[in-house]
């Protein structure tokens, strides 16, 4: 295993996701801890420590990917505060989920803006 890459996605996952990221993590390693390590080597390690995105952009792209597929609610849901972790607006992310009526149709989107109300229901009261 290269610990470089390891060491940091782990950083941008913490970053990126927070506590979120790591209970992803943290739940996989009693049944599959290999899938654990690969989620943090290549997505973080390898996809989003490349220069030529910010964090927020790549962030903006994986909401609107999420929403689209449309099947991927929990993974959804933590792609969403991480969007706010790094810096987008509610506004910009409800914009993104909006675009996606258009793209990825009304039920994707309903779905996605539902999730949404639901990260900003659960930051409230943290």
């Amino acid at each position: 295993m290269n610990n470089s890459r390891f060491d940091l996605g782990l950083a941008l996952l913490s970053k990126i996701d927070g506590e979120a990221g790591h209970n992803v993590i943290d739940s996989l390693q009693d049944i599959c801890p290999d899938l654990a390590r690969f989620t943090i080597e290549y997505p973080f390690g390898d996809i989003y420590s490349r220069p030529s995105l910010d964090l927020k952009s790549r962030e903006i792209a994986t909401v609107a990917a999420l929403t689209a597929l449309g099947n991927c609610r929990p993974q959804l849901k933590v792609h969403l505060n991480a969007a706010l972790n790094v810096g987008c607006s509610e506004d910009e992310i409800k914009e993104v989920l909006l675009q996606m009526s258009v793209y990825a149709g009304f039920p994707s989107a309903l779905n996605g803006m539902f999730a949404f109300k639901e990260v900003l229901q659960e930051r409230e009261t943290e």
